[in-house]
């Protein structure tokens, strides 16, 4: 190569300049937005988390919306001026009850909207509260950002629905939402609508409610299994889980076939994540993102295999609050402006001089001090009942439902009993020819030949009612008769709630039983398996006997019920 080549030159008329001590005028151009100066893509830095609660409000509103989607479907037939408890008949009673207290009394003990509405349409009233519960939702769905006052009226308007709603909204969920939610109110600014708002970072007090109820919530529900179900000590409780959870899926099927060694697997991964992953969080940041994946994985493992409403997307919510913006920018887009490198200026702004506090600011750190304190002092009665060798599961110490108890499946039933609602048209129901048609409902298993449903993370209240109500008698769920008086009236809003109506486009019938059976899954490969059948089902006796309309006017009366149809 030649000495005086372009190549050649360049170094040599840059040392010329160095020892020179010259300089060129031209300045250096700066390095690009998110960018660092050799011009390669800059890296968030760790322990900041304005990301992290973009993330966890969206997360959040994604539950409250389908929350509020399926009070809205279902709140009329079940809790509504007609439904099969009405909620009007439920603040009735509860006034009487508390007559000699102050009105304020009574709302503390059952905190609700409707308290201050009018009840003379109360179909209205639950619309208006679930659609105003999708709009807000929705807005922080979709725009990410929040502000207090938003996300209280979120907790605010389900509190309500959740206080009236009877047994209908009696799952361990609802509370876990409404705790879920509360700490949301305190993620955001109280006026700003902004997914970064610059003078209100993201508290680290919030953060740890968030990680101290993910710990609460998987420690308590490894306790209760411990404690509880001999077979979660011997390993094999998920022999029977498949089959006998409340509304198993098509995946549940398969799984539930599983070697014997994959379900004692599945028994002690289940006992890691909920019994030891949970002390992760107190390991430093690495250990705390490990206990983030594993929960968030575990959460998603749940939800392929079961239709357990939305606990699971729930549960994950306080999950996230186990990564920073360092971990969570790859769900982020980069490039000038882009909220990826929005938080990097402001995280070089943080490391550079600090600001004067601001009024606000100083306002801020006092209510998350105290938010502090009162978490603090409302968990004592949940680490005692942790601690406690009665340990209950699922269960508020407060109308507030802001520190609750957790758990789930602490004993596992080893058989599928299953009510099967009938009708006929015949006038006579004892004749040995009498012919008795199902009723299917949207969800649980009926027909065997019926493929399990995929729902998850919507919710089949009824469904789910008629699971339990399977392992006790009508007289514990007097509901399911109020059920059967609305069938043989043929009631519009009773048959919404179900999949197949026998007596569609024909007069109703004239008697309506429950029947009791038990239910098994088909052997793949197998006779039943062969002709289409997922389930085998085999009659275990009479759940409640034939009933006619005019035969429950007393009953319906007594309970304060509107009578079905022309009676």
């Amino acid at each position: 190569m030649r000495p005086d080549s372009p190549t050649m030159a360049a170094p040599a008329e840059s040392l010329r300049r160095r020892k020179t001590g010259y300089s060129d005028p031209e300045p250096e151009s700066l390095p690009a937005p998110g960018r660092d100066p050799a011009g390669s893509p800059a890296h968030l830095h760790t322990g900041t988390f304005w990301l992290t609660r973009i993330v966890l409000l969206k997360a959040l509103a994604f539950v409250y919306f389908v929350a509020f989607l399926v009070a809205f479907h279902q709140n009329k037939q079940l809790i509504g001026d007609r439904g099969l408890l009405p909620c009007r008949v439920f603040l009735k009673n509860f006034q009487q009850y508390f007559q000699d207290r102050t009105s304020w009394e009574v709302f503390s003990y059952m905190p609700t909207i409707l308290w201050l509405m009018d009840w003379s349409d109360m179909n209205s009233n639950l619309d208006l509260l679930a659609l105003l519960g999708l709009g807000i939702s929705s807005f922080v769905l979709i725009t990410g950002c929040a502000n207090m006052l938003l996300m209280a009226a979120l907790w605010g308007l389900y509190m309500s629905l959740v206080n009236v709603g009877h047994v209908w909204y009696s799952f361990g969920w609802e509370s876990q939402l409404l705790e879920t939610g509360f700490l949301g109110i305190f993620l955001c600014p109280l006026w700003t609508l902004s997914r970064l708002p610059q003078h209100t970072p993201t508290s680290r007090i919030v953060l740890w409610g968030f990680r101290w109820l993910i710990f609460r919530i998987m420690l308590g529900a490894g306790l209760i299994k411990i404690r509880g179900d001999r077979c979660w000590r011997d390993l094999t409780c998920m022999d029977f889980h498949y089959e006998t959870q409340p509304v198993p899926n098509p995946v549940a099927y398969y799984l539930h076939h599983s070697p014997w060694w994959f379900h004692r697997f599945e028994t002690l991964s289940n006992h890691f994540i909920e019994l030891l992953v949970p002390f992760f969080l107190f390991l430093g940041r690495r250990a705390c993102i490990i206990h983030g994946v594993l929960q968030i994985l575990f959460q998603a493992v749940l939800i392929i295999s079961g239709n357990l409403s939305f606990l699971n997307w729930l549960t994950m919510v306080p999950s996230l609050a186990c990564f920073d913006d360092a971990t969570l920018g790859f769900l982020f887009p980069s490039g000038p402006g882009s909220l990826k490198d929005r938080v990097l200026q402001m995280q070089r702004d943080i490391r550079g001089a600090r600001p004067k506090p601001r009024f606000g600011s100083v306002v801020r750190r006092a209510a998350n001090v105290s938010l502090g304190v009162l978490l603090a002092w409302l968990s004592v009665p949940v680490v005692l009942n942790l601690l406690s060798s009665r340990q209950v599961m699922n269960t508020h110490f407060n109308s507030l439902h802001i520190v609750n108890t957790y758990g789930a499946f602490g004993s596992i039933t080893k058989e599928r009993a299953e009510v099967i609602l009938q009708g006929t048209a015949s006038s006579n129901a004892s004749a040995p020819d009498t012919v008795w048609e199902d009723y299917e409902f949207k969800c649980k298993p009926g027909d065997p030949s019926r493929r399990p449903c995929l729902i998850s993370p919507y919710h089949y209240r009824l469904d789910w009612l008629m699971w339990f109500a399977a392992f006790q008698t009508y007289e514990h769920n007097d509901w399911i008769i109020h059920l059967a008086g609305k069938l043989l009236a043929s009631d519009a809003e009773a048959l919404s709630l179900l999949a197949h109506n026998p007596f569609a486009g024909r007069p109703p019938p004239r008697w309506v039983r429950g029947e009791h059976y038990r239910y098994k899954f088909s052997r793949p490969g197998g006779r039943h398996a062969a002709e289409g059948k997922w389930w085998v089902r085999k009659r275990i006796g009479a759940y409640f006997p034939p009933l006619s309309l005019e035969e429950l006017r007393p009953y319906f009366r007594d309970r304060g019920w509107p009578l079905p149809g022309p009676l």
